[in-house]
């Protein structure tokens, strides 16, 4: 049955919050017809099954952190995800939504235990998994992963997904033609990640990672709660109301403060957030516009870390030339001036060659040595003649770049080509590759280095005793004099 909209003119405060709300409920009532008697009932009974904190609902706690554990340490979203198709998270949570907003003790004991429980235990198994991965490392952790760092954040938009995820996950229980499996991974993904990440968070020691992963988890917890009791209040599952009471159930008032009370220190966390934005987008704009100055230099990549008063800088750029000491010194004053604030940089140098097509090779003198060899007596009792050597060196125009084989690897399969003399490996060349001998030319620790560029286009440094030229042997003359 519809309510029935009063025909009388309001007169009165009273009056007219009660024609208001009326004339509200009718327009809802409309538009949602509330389900009958029969299908709250089952409703409710179903809760309860699945509310009941037996050994299944353990077994799939076990299964679904331990999954969803793995997945935050390998970084894998998709892990994260798949995990939650067999997390049961969500009937326990709707369980107390219900039970609140009807005033079921049963219920309410019975999914308040199964929450508590599954949560306590998912934390536990992924501090000891955490734990043997540090242990034996299987998983090396040399930074957070992202998936960690972004639950240890929560924002007033984590809360609005959870409002969304309780409302999808209760309507659709609530319509008998609607499956809940999909809101219910919307719920699971808001709350088992945010509990393995505590998990991980104390394994590791780190209470910053595990303080914010809880307060990630009671505001998803919380928020899909009130979100549940508001929806079993709109569609009809609130008992007949007493004497005397307000407009709104009690619990729902609850709820709703809880909720909001929760926006204090999520508040706080997005401001702290957007001004560290604000900063790092500060800092990246300011050491952008000095390194433009500079000729030929690139900007590539930039952290920063604020430690007491100094705000430290790591910066990588691209160069053609190497910078010397007084263009960092200047760079560091530049960006103090900019930031107002003492500023500790370091730079960390790419070098890179740059090649202009249109340019063709220069010609440069290479030395050649010809040797002349003569025969001159000497006046011993043999009269044996002395052979005596002497060279002189001739310069002969040889075209550059040359072109070079990979002659000998000395037994091995591949050697490396390196960024620069001693400098990192960009690539591996096998014997018999053929290279283009470049201008480079250096010696460092006694062994002679050549930029070549193999058939790939790389371009990088090799010890020149590797490589054979593919040009003419130089030839020598010999003549004798007696």
């Amino acid at each position: 049955m519809f309510p029935r909209i009063p025909s009388y003119l309001p007169t009165t405060l009273p009056d007219l919050l009660t024609t208001v709300r009326v004339r509200l409920l009718f327009l809802w009532r409309r538009l949602l017809p509330p389900p009958d008697r029969e299908r709250r009932a089952e409703v409710q009974l179903q809760l309860r099954d699945a509310s009941e904190p037996d050994f299944d609902y353990f077994v799939m706690v076990l299964l679904s952190c331990t999954i969803a554990t793995l997945g935050l340490l390998i970084d894998s979203a998709a892990t994260i995800i798949g995990a939650m198709l067999v997390a049961p998270l969500m009937s326990p949570i709707l369980g107390l939504g219900l039970a609140s907003i009807r005033g079921d003790t049963i219920l309410l004991r019975n999914a308040a235990a199964a929450l508590i429980r599954g949560a306590l235990l998912a934390v536990a198994l992924s501090v000891v998994i955490t734990w043997v991965n540090s242990k034996l490392p299987f998983i090396s952790l040399q930074e957070l992963p992202l998936e960690i760092v972004a639950r240890t954040r929560p924002s007033p938009i984590d809360l609005g997904v959870a409002v969304a995820g309780g409302l999808a996950a209760t309507f659709a229980l609530v319509q008998p033609n609607l499956s809940a499996a999909l809101p219910g991974v919307a719920i699971a993904t808001a709350l088992m990640p945010p509990l393995c990440t505590i998990g991980i968070g104390l394994a590791l020691g780190d209470w910053e990672v595990a303080s914010g992963a809880t307060l990630l988890f009671i505001t998803n917890a919380v928020t899909i709660a009130a979100s549940a009791i508001a929806l079993f209040f709109a569609m009809g599952f609130s008992p007949r109301r007493k004497e005397g009471e307000g407009l709104l159930p009690h619990s729902l008032v609850i709820s709703a403060i809880l909720t909001a009370v929760l926006l204090a220190p999520l508040g706080y966390q997005s401001y702290q957030f957007v001004q560290q934005a604000q900063r790092s987008a500060l800092i990246n704009d300011v050491l952008r516009e000095e390194v433009a100055k500079i000729a030929d230099v690139e900007l590539v990549s930039v952290s920063s870390n604020q430690v007491g008063d100094t705000l430290e800088i790591e910066m990588t750029v691209r160069t053609i030339e190497p910078l010397n000491y007084q263009d960092s010194v200047a760079l560091r004053e530049a960006i103090d001036v900019q930031l107002q604030q003492p500023v500790q940089l370091r730079i960390n140098q790419v070098f890179a060659a740059r090649l202009d097509p249109r340019i063709p090779p220069t010609q440069t003198p290479t030395p050649q040595l010809s040797i002349t060899p003569t025969l001159t007596p000497t006046s011993t009792a043999t009269s044996a003649p002395t052979l005596t050597a002497s060279s002189t060196a001739t310069a002969s125009p040889t075209p550059t770049p040359a072109l070079a084989v990979l002659s000998n690897t000395y037994g091995q399969a591949s050697i490396s080509l390196r960024q620069s003399p001693g400098g990192p490996t960009i690539g591996y060349l096998s014997r018999g590759a053929i290279l283009t001998v470049l201008y480079g030319y250096e010696i460092v620790d006694g062994w002679v280095w050549i930029e070549v560029q193999d058939a790939g286009g790389r371009i990088g440094w090799i010890p020149q005793f590797y490589t054979e030229l593919l040009v003419a042997p130089a030839t020598a003359t010999a003549t004798v004099a007696q």
